[in-house]
């Protein structure tokens, strides 16, 4: 069973790109136990070796993000409103009247993101880019807001925990559903020798996983990610992409990588014997840290196996426990196929 608490632990914990500091602590503390050796890179990539029953005839790198979307102060003004930019893909129509968090030097501060109030404003008006925005924290003037502040700090999303109705809602889920399946994994006993990389900076570049795949050197990669689902009224049923509840996505290509055909097909093949649904990303959109694990070294056959997640980089995204506990079982099985499989033969 996947772990639902340490999600909610994982989930809301701050962790912008570049920040990632608290999230690798607290995956630090529940993997010691179990894993043969750990490296944190220059950067902050945790970088896990499990020894398994054998050791694997192809090594794997199975890889998970731990970076969020958020923010980054900018600027303080005289008034002690803050300027800010985005950190990592954020549409401006999710931004204004956000309740934020700005981690600031004394602690966690509670914020609002502002704009011209609708009263002054013009029907019709598009949302106003992060630029024209501010973080409003209460400070009288710039000073007192200096006292709590400096540019520099990074600011996240004010979120919720919820699991009614059989669904997950929180910030984050992009990418700590991902953390979660791996940590979830270490734990169990494993029958080849793995990898895993818990990235950073994945939201600004795929950075950390272009380091992580140079430092392992992989032959063959499983990326866990969550992907769009956009199963929403308005959007029609071509351009979807996947649907929350029906399984694990898995994608043949993306605007970063075109995934190994072999591993595409077999993934399908595992679910089906597994009795779970599986289901493929209907269109090429995105990217992920399979963009950088691909090219390293002389090649590194990769697939990604995603959650189909509705409010991607936002305050609320939400995805269904079922695929979660599906996504797990599929990734399990995927993995241990590989690992096993003879170089000569393929998989």
């Amino acid at each position: 069973m996947a772990d639902l608490e340490l999600l909610k632990k994982l989930c809301l914990l701050p962790g912008i790109s570049g920040r990632e500091e608290a999230v690798r602590e607290a995956i630090l503390e529940e993997i010691r136990p179990y894993v043969s050796s750990v490296t944190v890179s220059p950067l902050g990539n945790l970088i896990v070796e499990k020894k398994g029953a054998a050791p694997a005839k192809i090594k794997l790198m199975l890889c998970a993000h731990m970076d969020e979307v958020g923010f980054i102060v900018t600027h303080i003004t005289s008034e002690g409103l803050l300027q800010f930019d985005k950190v990592g893909g954020i549409l401006d129509s999710v931004i204004c009247g956000r309740a934020v968090t700005v981690w600031g030097k004394n602690g966690p501060l509670e914020g609002v993101i502002g704009c011209v109030p609708l009263h002054l404003g013009k029907v019709g008006d598009k949302p106003l880019p992060a630029d024209e925005l501010y973080i409003d924290i209460g400070a009288a003037d710039q000073e007192e807001a200096r006292k709590y502040v400096s540019p520099g700090d990074s600011v996240t999303f004010d979120s919720i925990w919820d699991t009614e109705g059989g669904t997950i809602k929180s910030k984050a889920l992009d990418d700590r559903a991902g953390c979660v399946m791996m940590v979830d994994l270490l734990k169990q006993d494993l029958p080849f020798d793995m990898t895993f990389a818990f990235t950073v900076q994945e939201e600004t570049g795929l950075i950390g996983g272009k380091t992580a795949a140079q430092a392992v050197l992989p032959q063959a990669a499983i990326v866990l990610e969550s992907t769009t689902a956009a199963d929403v009224p308005g959007v029609s049923e071509g351009r979807q992409m996947c649907r929350v509840g029906k399984g694990p996505v898995v994608s043949f290509m993306d605007r970063r990588t075109i995934y190994c055909r072999e591993y595409y097909e077999t993934a399908f093949a595992l679910a089906e014997k597994l009795g779970i649904p599986c289901q493929t990303k209907e269109g090429v959109a995105g990217g992920n840290d399979a963009g950088a694990v691909a090219p390293a070294g002389t090649g590194v056959r990769t697939i990604a196996v995603s959650l189909p997640c509705r409010y991607l980089h936002s305050a609320f995204s939400l995805i269904a426990q079922e695929d979660f506990e599906n996504a797990e079982k599929l990734v399990k099985a995927l993995a241990e196929q590989i690992a096993g499989s003879d170089p000569a033969q393929g998989i």
